[in-house]
Order: structure tokens, then sequence, then C-alpha cells
């Protein structure tokens, strides 16, 4: 194996021309915004990147596109990147101010560089400003105070319209795009040289700069390498250093042994994201091992034969698209970002394959009562997930059926019935609070001001859903806990521009406007008591416990009316 040396700049340009590819075993770009922030803030920072591993080949290798547009090299060979995409992908971007193709999406990675940052770098990184996430969106409920002094202390930031506009953060793009430094000291308000900033300013763009020089150490394995013997380091490199999740390693070696099968990943994967299930890549090889084999583990993978897996990917294909239908139609359920666990679809085109796809009344509402509650309660949300879905597969496998899977729960929870003591302590990540927008979106809850139906897939900063505390976190933070203050019995679903026009604003003042307004049916489709004597700051603890109740009860009933089951 040969090393050499490349800096940044070098690497960038070699993507631009096409002079770098990648191999059809790499899995696709997934670094959110924020991870590309950190990545510029310990290079400007002089830290260690690791290294880069590069496969020099003659060989016609499948290949998948990267984030970033790239030219058409005149090269023979190749240099197929194995590791290092993320980082580079990232780094590219940035630079060119090229956008990248990420889950689905199509958008550039803007980044501000703080030109007042300390002397001292500081590592705040709790101001994250980015949309990337999908589903419920938290609150934004600190004071612009507090989040002003958080930013002080940062040196990169993911851009917002608010901050680009201020004179002392810049475009990180920007910069690299510009050798002339005076647009940016211009923009701080400094118009004469005399002016001490000159110098600091000066010093930290050039060293923002300085990042294009820094080397990367380069791996390069030798031609003479063939595909199965580079997919074999790729998966033993990647999985010394954890960089990879299982289903990435597994997908690497189906296709160094099923050449050009990511192309139909990449198509099943693009037709869930158009039904508004986002499932990667790597749910799609499980779902697929799963039919292949009857387990979720992907210690096999390496044993089955490429006819075996052409045998199976219809009926994998065919499961899961019929999964997807039982989630959007009969459970009204149309995002994964609304299930505890990805593997929920996985289970169900497992069970419907079984069965032929051939469902009587019984077992579809038995199925439906089974998927709400085991989501709930997060049946597959721990660390022994793995199994618990073998367990349910082996279940399915045996002819246990409904009954089975349900006694699986009954083992691991004790009781399938949702308790008050159940929903005490539990936050916004938990998987009560994803059924419980489910239950209230069933019953109709809309927004308290525009009256739109709460969903997930609202558009823009006014009606986009976020959750609410409904006593507001900086109206209560100085005589309670944290943990109390965001129990979801303190949350609701509103709409952006509600959720600011209310703020911090005590609960008793601006519920009983709501409630004059627009009627106490608003606040009862969210089973939020409006009892004035319970809506003051002292009496708090009451309130969720009051609410805890109402909550537990909806819970119940909205799982039995919308299964259908009968115990």
């Amino acid at each position: 194996m040969a090393k050499q040396d490349a800096t940044v700049n070098e690497l960038v340009r070699w993507i631009e021309r096409g002079e770098i590819k990648l191999p059809e075993m790499q899995r696709g770009y997934v670094w959110r915004s924020t991870r590309v922030r950190d990545l510029i803030d310990s290079l400007y920072r002089g830290y260690p990147s690791g290294a880069i591993l590069l496969w020099e080949t003659d060989m016609e290798v499948a290949e998948r596109e990267f984030a970033v547009s790239q030219g058409s090299s005149g090269f023979s060979s190749n240099k197929l990147l194995l590791d290092g995409q993320q980082r580079l992908t990232s780094l590219s971007a940035i630079i060119r101010g090229e956008p990248v193709h990420v889950r689905g999406r199509k958008a550039p990675i803007d980044l501000l560089f703080n030109l007042e940052h300390p002397d001292k770098l500081d590592f705040t990184h709790d101001i994250d400003e980015t949309t990337d996430s999908d589903g419920i969106e938290d609150e934004v409920d600190a004071s612009q105070d507090e989040i002003d002094k958080r930013l002080q202390k940062m040196t990169f930031v993911v851009s917002t319209k608010k901050l680009s506009r201020l004179p002392y953060w810049v475009s990180v793009t920007q910069v690299f795009k510009s050798s002339d430094n005076t647009p940016f000291l211009t923009s701080a308000g400094v118009t004469e040289l005399s002016d001490p900033n000159v110098k600091k300013y000066t010093e930290r763009l050039n060293k923002l700069r300085d990042i294009e020089k820094y080397t990367y150490r380069l791996d390069v394995l030798e031609r003479s390498l063939s595909y199965e013997e580079v997919t074999e380091i790729f998966v033993r490199v990647n999985s010394l250093g954890a960089k990879l999740r299982g289903s990435d390693l597994a997908l690497a070696q189906i296709t160094a042994k099923w050449r050009n099968s990511l192309a139909l990943f990449d198509d099943v994967e693009k037709k869930c994201s158009e039904k508004g299930f986002r499932l990667e890549v790597g749910h799609i090889v499980r779902n697929l091992i799963v039919h292949v084999t009857g387990q979720s583990k992907f210690l096999t993978v390496n044993t089955l034969s490429q006819k075996r897996l052409q045998d199976n990917w219809d009926i994998a294909c065919e499961g899961l698209e019929f999964a997807l239908d039982f989630l959007i139609n009969n459970l009204k359920i149309n995002s994964l970002s609304l299930l505890s666990s990805p593997y929920f679809p996985i289970l169900i085109s497992y069970f419907c394959e079984f069965h032929d796809c051939s469902l009587n009344k019984k077992q579809e509402s038995g199925l439906k009562y089974w998927l709400l509650i085991a989501s709930a309660k997060g049946r597959y949300s721990r660390g022994s997930s793995e199994s618990m879905l073998d367990q349910d597969l082996s279940t399915i496998r045996n002819g246990g059926g409904v009954d089975g899977l349900l006694a699986n729960l009954k083992r691991q929870f004790g009781r399938l019935d949702i308790e008050a003591d159940d929903l005490a302590g539990r936050n916004q990540r938990s998987a009560y609070f994803k059924t419980m927008f489910l239950a209230f979106k069933y019953d109709g809850a809309k927004d308290w001001t525009s009256r739109l139906d709460i969903a997930i897939d609202h558009s823009g900063s006014k009606h986009k859903l976020q959750f609410h505390h409904i006593f507001p976190k900086n109206y209560l933070k100085d005589r309670y806990s944290t943990q109390e203050i965001n129990d979801i019995c303190n949350l609701a679903f509103i709409g952006g521009k509600t959720n600011r026009k209310i703020s911090d604003k005590a609960p008793e003042h601006y519920i009983a406007e709501y409630v004059s307004s627009q009627g106490q049916e608003s606040f009862d489709k969210q089973c939020i008591p409006i009892n004035e004597e319970i809506l003051k700051k002292e009496q708090f603890r009451i309130f969720l416990e009051r609410r805890r109740i109402l909550v537990m009860k909806r819970l119940n009933s909205f799982i039995r009316e919308i299964s259908a089951f009968e115990a």
C-alpha cells in the first residue's frame, strides 16, 4: 500500500474534475450541516482529521454519484474513494459553493464565520439553526439575549437569514471564493487602515483560507487487488473504526457479488420517499436480508449467493410496498418519523408476505393493534432491538401470527394498556409522544390561530409544526426542574407562528384568550385541561397529573378505535 499526501485544495479539485470517484459499495452522503460545521471548526483549529483511503485501478467498477457535481475525467484509471467520502464531499461543497444531494433533497451547505470569535476558541455547539430534521420541531423559547450571548462564543454556525445580515458574520464559502478581504472588512464596519480590527480580521480570514492547505495522508491500495479483496478491506477498515453501520457494510458485501444492484436499492428508496417514508438504503438492505434469511442480522450476508439475493428481491419489494400502503391507508401513518422504529415496516413486510398478502379481518385489526402498542411502548427502540425483531420474525415463521406477536409484547412489558405512570417523566423523544400526535391528529386537533389541522408536512416557518410548552420553559425555569418542564404532558402541537406569539406568556392568560376567541374544543382535542386554578405556576405539577390521566385514557381508546381489535 502506497502512501501520499494531498492538500484539501488538491482533493477538492480532483473531485471537481472527476478524478476521484465513488465505488458502488459506498453509502451515500449523510452528514447534516452541523457535522460539516464541526469539521470546518476542527480544521480551523488545526486538529487532525484522519486519513483518506483510495484504490487506484484500471478495472471497470460500478460507481455511485458523488453528492456534489463532478466533471468528466479523461484518465483511463480510476481513483476510487473508500474512506473519507463524508469529509471530502463536505469540503468540496463548502469551498466550491456547490449544493449537495442528501436524504432526497438538493441544498447548499451555508456556514457563517464569526470575525469576532473569542481569542480562546470556545467549544460551544448548542446552537443548531439547521432545518435538516423531519417531523415535529422543537420550539425556540430561549430569550434573544441568551441566544446572542451563546452565539458570540461560537466560531462557526449554520447560516440563517438573520445571522447573515449581522456585520461580523461572513459566509465561509464567500471567503474561500475570494482572496480579497476588503468586502468582509467593510461589511464589518472597518473603514480605515488604522482600525485595530484590520489586523485581527485579516489574520482570521487568512487562517480560514489556510484550511485549503491542510494536508491529508492518502493510503492508496495496489492496482493488483481484486474488487472482492478491496470490498473486504473496505468492510474491515470501517468495522474496526465503527464508522459505518452494519447495513452499510452489508450493502458493500452485496454489491461486491451482485454488481450494479445499488441502482435497484436507490430506486426503492426513491419510491418510498415519494410515499412519505424516507427509508434509508440500509433499511431496504435489512428488509431484503429478512426475506432471504428469515432473520434481521447481517452476520451471514457474506455467505449469500447472488442468485439467492436476486430470487428474493421482488418478494422483498412487494412486501415493503404492501407494508407502506398498510401504514398509510389502514393506520393513517404517513411518515416514518411517526413510528418509534424503522423496523416496523420491515416486520409488516415479512408478515404480509408470509401470509401471501392475504389477511382476514382479525389479522388486519390485530396487526394494527400490535403495531400501535409496540410503537408506543418502544418495542424496537432499545439496545436489543435486532434481537426483538428476530424474535418476532421467528414467531411469524413458526405460525404464531398476531397472537404470538402480542404474547412477545406482554413478555417484554407485562401489560398492553398504557397507564398514567408510563407517561411520567417522558420527554419529546419518547415513543409515547409520537402516539400522542397520532391520537390528536386522528381527533382533528388544529393550530390555535390558523385553524389548520396539525400535520408534519406543513411548509414555511409560520405553519410548520412545532411542539409548544403549555407552561413555557422560561416561565417555569426558576421553580421546576428541566425534566418536569419537558414532560410530554406539558407539550402541545401548534404551528410556528402561534408558538412565537405565545412565547413565554403565562398559560392562565393566553389560554383564556384562545378559549374566548376559538372555543374550548381546540384544547379538548389535545387533552389540555383549562381549569383556571390549575393553570397557575404553583399548580404546575397538579396540571401534569390531570393531563397525564386524560392523555392516558385517550391513547388507549384511540388504539382500540383505529384498530377495531377485540382481544
